[in-house]
């Protein structure tokens, strides 16, 4: 976490002053769907500062940049889970939380493209409490297409005219 705030502080000071406001917000939101609201400019924030690491080849703060954001998007949905148990009456925040989970992941594996295979293990690490999460919120949204479908009946051989 120091190599990300030293990044932040010293590379771009405007940049870090709305990482830090964004999260301070974030964590000082106690309903879930504000959270997720809340998570989306933060989530953007965040990739932006993990873009300019990359792009300085710093990718132990894009490595940390990238746990935050898996650990903010845990964080809304445990309180999104407990405060809206059910997704059928509320699919608004669980599609929006969904739609960004999605995103973080497709910025995850555009970074694994290019990142020095050290650094690989921990964002694959990333990755897949990302896809867990996602494949969750799926589960949650659309659970009677969630599930495997019912095996077809054998054939007993007979055709119909």
């Amino acid at each position: 976490m120091a190599s990300l705030l030293a990044f932040l502080t010293l590379g771009l000071p405007a940049l870090a002053d709305k990482v830090s406001e964004l999260q301070s917000r974030f964590d000082k939101e106690n309903r879930g769907s504000a959270k997720v609201k809340a998570l989306q400019k933060l989530a953007e924030a965040q990739f932006e500062a993990a873009s300019k690491a990359d792009a300085q080849s710093d990718y132990v703060t894009v490595g940390l940049t990238f746990e935050k954001y898996r650990d903010n998007i845990r964080e809304a949905f445990e309180l999104l889970k407990k405060q809206e148990p059910d997704a059928d009456r509320h699919p608004g925040s669980y599609r929006q939380l969904e739609l960004q989970t999605r995103k973080g992941i497709r910025e995850v594996e555009e970074t694994l493209v290019v990142v020095s295979a050290e650094m690989r293990p921990p964002l694959e690490i990333v990755r897949k409490d990302l896809l867990a999460i996602d494949d969750e919120l799926i589960q949650l949204l659309f659970p009677k297409r969630s599930k495997d479908p019912p095996p077809k009946p054998a054939s007993t051989g007979e055709v119909k005219p």
